[in-house]
């Protein structure tokens, strides 16, 4: 390395040092446009990319983040430009049958462009990206490479040896080797620009390549010799072969796809993305996005944050039906084995949410995350005594004990009585009352009965309100007690607003119809979806968004900063318009259903990727905003991609198909 280039390095390690706060380590923005695996269960990494960039690596299960940013900067005519800012961004998916993704960054300055393509290699722990730089100008190729291993930023050792950079955290290691070699790589610690022999904390590991083409595999494994050997015997295969050999495996999952109209590519990159996100070693654990929405926080200096990389039953549920309505029963079943198997506690209940493992995050009980498995079992077919013994029963049983109060909606925030959670637990107790039908177990199955047609009389009593917003009757977001028109004030999370719970609504009742309690006529639902739309309904450039309830607090600040706990404004939900085109193809409304599906494909990114959530205003603090397109939120969401492959095909079917017959057969197709 030339003192100049040395000079210029040191200004770029300062530059992306000043990035953060002091010497923490900070997760990169959720807003991903590009997500890859293999197809193989061999290979257990997955990479992000977002801004031009590599953002997390995950290694070797989908909830351990490994990297926080590999990018590439230039040094070209006595001075250093490194690509987020430096540079505009595109993304390519040069096959689309595979996810595949090339960012091409081009120069502000029009002196250069980068381009580079990322695959992973199926039969190792590695990533493999292809560099190429086009330019006329003498130029030299600097990498940054930012490692987080096993979560964690803050506790990492790094070193050169030989042409590998190496580095390590516990039983984590990583080793970044390209084809065309380092001229020096460096070890700095986050936050100074001195290097060192052996950096330890928060560390960076740059330096310089000796090519202008030239492939690098980051490689893992549980030591670094063994990070190393799989880098290494990547490059020795090479991209190309490894290339063939990865579209091919994704080639072959997209031909047992389901054809639809109009939106075939991006249906298959929902399907793909959702076949990704489950874990290669803990079957069924498929997690709601790989990402941590905002940064997840303060620092990520320690291995406690989880984001959105955990596992949710309610996501589960809703991923596994997309699965079944594709015909990939096999994968909806894993996912129903994974949440009665792995995460079902011994009184029956499911935790918030877990680690892929199923160690238990969130201490919330969710009441809708109970009843949905029971849902899906029946819906699967999953009726033999085991399964009704060890886990529908213990499931139902708890409903009994504990319902229908929940102590968080479906929005993990409120206590009390929710339309949404009601359909769940009345739509699951009448699934195990048919399982235990078939079990002989009639006692079980007439108890579970009565209480759902219980519940099913009062739910109006304890949603329903005439005062508030009009004099007719119209379903509360939540309420707190039994009686929704006391004008008892409620607490908005993450801010300091209270309001009269009369003033909040939802769309999540449309639950009630969906699996199959109310019918899409009656008069209270169609009276509140006119308050919604007055309320919490957005005409975006793309087409109609919803927010989740009105004075919602989860996302950005009002200035466009990360949501930060506090002051947050709550945005568009994407998945939101995906469930308002499940009612209308209940309501026999096909024309309105496929416009919703216009409308989430329009959501999507350059990537593919359908956000949580998108921007809700015309104006915009930034330029990072657009109206109608993706925020800092989770990106790819599940549950997202899972409801615009649902919707596609329950549009292609011209019904909904995971309502559950005997729900609707019980109460909804008698008005």
């Amino acid at each position: 390395m030339t003192r100049m280039t040395r000079i210029l390095f040191v200004i770029v390690i300062a530059a992306h040092s000043s990035m953060g706060q002091a010497s923490d380590a900070h997760w990169p923005t959720a807003a991903k446009n590009g997500f890859g695996t293999s197809t193989t269960l061999a290979s257990k990494v997955w990479f992000t990319l977002a801004d031009g960039v590599m953002t997390e690596v995950f290694y070797p299960t989908l909830d351990v983040p490994n990297v926080q940013m590999l990018e590439f900067s230039l040094f070209i005519g006595g001075e250093i430009e490194h690509e987020i800012h430096y540079t505009t961004h595109h993304l390519e998916i040069p096959n689309s049958d595979s996810l595949t993704f090339r960012q091409v960054n081009k120069a502000k300055s029009g002196r250069y462009t980068i381009t580079k393509t990322y695959i992973t290699d199926p039969r190792r722990n590695t990533v493999l990206i292809d560099l190429e730089l086009d330019t006329s100008e003498a130029a030299e190729i600097g990498v940054y490479y930012d490692p987080s291993l096993n979560n964690s930023g803050m506790h990492d050792t790094a070193w050169v040896e030989g042409d590998a950079w190496l580095a390590i955290d516990g039983n984590k290691a990583s080793a970044l080797i390209p084809s065309c070699g380092f001229i020096r790589g460096g070890n700095y610690q986050q936050g100074s620009n001195e290097s060192y022999s052996r950096a330890k904390g928060n560390v960076i590991q740059a330096g310089t390549l000796k090519g202008k083409r030239c492939t690098l595999a980051l490689g893992f494994g549980k030591t670094t010799v063994e990070a190393a050997r799989a880098a290494r015997l990547s490059l020795a295969q090479g991209f190309e072969s490894i290339r063939r050999e990865y579209e091919a495996g994704w080639q072959r999952y997209v031909a047992t796809l389901p054809r639809i109209e109009k939106y075939q590519r991006q249906f298959n990159m929902a399907a793909m993305v959702l076949k990704g996100l489950e874990d290669k070693t803990f079957r069924g654990a498929s997690i709601a996005s790989p990402s941590t929405p905002w940064g997840g926080g303060p620092n990520a200096n320690e291995p406690t944050v989880s984001g959105y990389h955990g596992v949710w039953a309610r996501d589960l549920y809703h991923v596994a039906t997309a699965f079944d309505a594709m015909g990939d029963r096999a994968a909806a079943s894993r996912l129903l084995d994974y949440i009665f198997r792995v995460q079902q506690k011994r009184d029956g209940s499911f935790p918030q949410n877990s680690w892929v493992d199923g160690r238990p995050i969130g201490g919330g009980l969710q009441m809708d995350q109970i009843g949905l498995p029971l849902v899906l079992a029946y819906q699967l077919g999953r009726t033999d005594r085991a399964m009704w013994r060890k886990h529908v029963k213990p499931a139902a049983d708890f409903i009994l004990r504990r319902g229908p109060r929940t102590d968080q909606d479906r929005w993990e925030e409120k206590p009390g009585y929710s339309p949404s959670t009601l359909a769940a637990e009345i739509a699951g107790l009448v699934c195990a009352a048919e399982i235990a039908r078939v079990n002989g177990d009639k006692a079980s199955a007439n108890a579970y009965l009565e209480t759902a047609d219980k519940w099913v009389e009062n739910i109006e009593r304890w949603t329903v309100t005439g005062s508030g917003h009009t004099a007719r009757g119209y379903y509360l977001r939540i309420t707190e007690n039994e009686d929704p028109n006391d004008g008892a004030k409620m607490e908005i999370n993450s801010s300091s607003l209270k309001a009269d719970e009369r003033k909040i609504v939802d769309a999540s009742f449309l639950e009630l119809v969906r699996l199959g309690v109310k019918a899409p006529t009656d008069e209270t639902i169609v009276e509140t979806l006119k308050l919604i739309d007055q309320l919490i309904k957005v005409e975006t450039p793309v087409g109609e968004a919803f927010y989740r309830y009105n004075h919602d607090a989860y996302g950005e600040t009002p200035d466009g900063g990360n949501y930060d706990g506090r002051n947050g404004v709550g945005r568009l939900w994407t998945l939101l318009t995906g469930e308002r085109g499940e009612y209308e193809i209940a309501a026999g409304d096909l024309a309105s259903a496929r416009k919703r599906l216009d409308t989430m494909a329009g959501f999507a990114n350059d990537g593919l990727m359908i956000p949580e959530q998108v921007w809700d205003l015309k104006r915009a603090p930034n330029a990072s905003f657009r109206f109608g397109a993706g925020t800092g939120s989770a990106t790819p969401l599940a549950w997202s991609m899972a409801q615009f492959i649902r919707l596609a095909m329950n549009i292609e079917n011209g019904r909904n198909l995971e309502t559950p017959k005997v729900v609707w057969q019980r109460y909804g197709q008698r008005g």
